[in-house]
């Protein structure tokens, strides 16, 4: 993952958290207002109709002006300017507040100007069966108001809260979103970091075994050459073991290598026309040596078209490379691999088919991984870094080619086919 794609990533993320956040804590807020509006209204008018109907009941009628105080958040005092009956209070309170769905309990009390003090009425439970919790009785006066009543509303506050549980709910479910999409982003964040030192380390190794390489390259090349090696036929086999796998180490280590340039800047194609047959066929000729050394052989169909594709003569020699070397490490019975070019009207089609060991169903579409090898007691006996099939899909990918691979029926080998359209899309 490229270093613009993680700060992005971060970026919009922090973005998208702040804008959630933001959006819920005005939903929260708007919700909460939008409620303890609602219930004030509700209280106000159930109290003025309380005040009408007291009225109504003692032939008289109210004094002008505001008539209800809110003296703090659950206390209310009404103005009556007459003398108030307790029981009739308690029915028109009850009754006004369950019509208006103000399902809240309450304690009343009533001012009696002989002794210029709060008498406590009662408290009334919304629920009959509820047990009162203990009050204090409590109910400061107003010496505004001559003839006045109080109301409170010890669970105001906890009505409140019932009706903000939906949005509470979501509040947690949205804090959980967000600690989770937090820790991905630390994860990403993490695993960008450990990829950027696995990637520096494998750079510098294989640039460090660049050196020794080429020191063993150039001994091995002196002891071949040398007279006395030449006649030692034991000397002269251990000499071509020595040259023919530090040959092989430094093809894994230049492979490691492209695959570090192209993570690093991707890759840079340098496309030309190529003849597709002719080219093949030095890649055959130079390829069938490994077959014969192992005691098997390469095969080459081809039609007699002239066939031209656009593409970086470089990869694609690695490419086919690559893949003929798994279909030789990968044999059985018999080392055996045929390079066949078939054409469509539209495209060229170059097949790769060995008489290997197949590929596990399970496995298919993880083969062009990078370090993935097959999980089975035969390819494990077989000595590679797993990055060859992922070099193959990445030159593909490079060129806007398709690259699949199947096993073919009756199961006795692979066949990898390399889509290539005849023009070029690049």
């Amino acid at each position: 993952m490229r270093d613009l794609q993680v700060i992005r990533i971060v970026w919009l993320g922090l973005i998208a958290i702040v804008g959630i956040l933001a959006v819920q804590t005005y939903w929260g807020i708007t919700t909460w207002t939008a409620n303890e509006s609602d219930v004030n209204q509700k209280i106000h008018l159930a109290l003025r109709r309380v005040a009408e109907s007291l009225a109504v009941a003692n032939g008289t009628v109210l004094p002008t002006g505001n008539i209800i105080r809110k003296r703090s958040a659950n206390y209310y005092l009404v103005n009556i300017a007459y003398e108030i009956d307790a029981n009739l209070l308690e029915f028109y309170l009850r009754k006004e507040l369950e019509a208006l769905t103000v399902n809240l309990d309450f304690e009343y009390a009533i001012f009696d100007c002989s002794t210029d003090e709060m008498v406590y009425g009662a408290y009334c439970a919304y629920e009959p069966a509820k047990k009162a919790p203990e009050i204090s009785k409590s109910m400061p006066g107003y010496h505004a108001f001559t003839y006045y009543f109080a109301v409170k509303f010890p669970g105001r506050s906890s009505f409140l809260w019932g009706q903000f549980q939906v949005v509470l709910f979501f509040s947690v479910i949205l804090f959980v979103t967000i600690v989770f999409f937090s820790y991905s982003l630390f994860v990403i964040i993490r695993q960008k970091w450990l990829f950027e030192q696995q990637k520096d380390f494998i750079n510098n190794m294989t640039h460090e075994f660049k050196t020794p390489i080429a020191s063993i390259q150039i001994a091995t090349d002196y002891f071949l050459n040398h007279q006395q090696i030449k006649e030692n036929e034991r000397l002269l086999r251990y000499s071509k073991i020595i040259k023919d796998q530090n040959l092989r180490l430094n093809e894994h280590i230049e492979r490691l290598l492209q695959l570090a340039r192209f993570e690093n800047n991707g890759f840079n194609l340098k496309l030309e026309t190529i003849q597709v047959i002719p080219f093949l066929t030095e890649i055959v000729s130079a390829e069938s040596i490994r077959f014969k050394n192992l005691g098997g052989r390469l095969a080459f169909e081809y039609p007699s078209d002239d066939l031209e594709i656009v593409a970086d003569k470089f990869h694609l020699t690695n490419t086919l490379s690559s893949l003929l070397d798994n279909a030789a490490k990968f044999s059985t019975k018999e080392v055996y691999a045929l390079l066949r070019v078939e054409k469509t009207k539209e495209m060229l089609i170059i097949s790769i088919i060995d008489h290997g060991i197949g590929i596990p169903k399970d496995f298919k579409d993880k083969v062009f991984d990078k370090f993935f090898r097959v999980p089975t007691q035969a390819i494990s006996e077989v000595k590679g870094f797993g990055i060859g099939l992922y070099y193959v899909k990445e030159v593909c990918k490079a060129h806007k080619w398709k690259v699949n691979i199947k096993n073919r029926l009756p199961l006795d080998g692979t066949e990898i086919n390399l889509l290539i359209p005849l023009k070029s899309p690049i």
